[in-house]
């Protein structure tokens, strides 16, 4: 997919973010790493642990569309000024295959974005099978140029 040509604008978030081990918050509880990360592409992947499978033998979707919520804000970061922020407003993911077990790895891809807002695509694959597709939009708030009062 070819997005749009984006400017990486904040290095210092991909270099914060790159292999970082979370502690907390839903990275944190999934252990989602982030292995990849430039102007408007993503990549993230967690291995799937026996407690996220549930008693039918599979991992819930919900473990799917929390990686692919988190990847829809944070490809966002590295192409906007330091102290702006993205907050998904809308989604939808399309389960394709089950996950029992292995590594999951999503790759997001920055379709469209302004000012106001950006299109994310998902690509989530697990032991090199496409086993989800999502897209959203998020919502963008660009850091002010002023400088703060002191």
């Amino acid at each position: 997919m070819s997005g749009p040509e984006l400017e990486l604008v904040n290095p210092g978030f991909v270099d914060l973010m790159v292999g970082r081990q979370p502690e907390g918050g839903i990275d944190g509880f999934l252990g989602l790493i982030v292995v990849e990360a430039a102007a408007g592409r993503l990549v993230v992947e967690f291995e799937v642990r026996d407690d996220l499978i549930t008693f039918i033998g599979n991992m819930h979707g919900g473990c799917l569309a929390a990686l692919c919520d988190h990847c829809l804000g944070v490809v966002l970061y590295p192409v906007m000024p330091p102290r702006s922020w993205a907050a998904t407003t809308e989604f939808k993911v399309n389960y394709l295959r089950p996950v029992s077990g292995g590594t999951c790895r999503a790759t997001a891809e920055v379709v469209s974005m302004t000012k106001r807002l950006a299109v994310v695509s998902i690509r989530v694959e697990n032991e090199g099978r496409l086993v989800a597709v999502a897209q959203g939009t998020c919502t963008v708030k660009l850091a002010e140029d002023k400088e703060p009062d002191a």
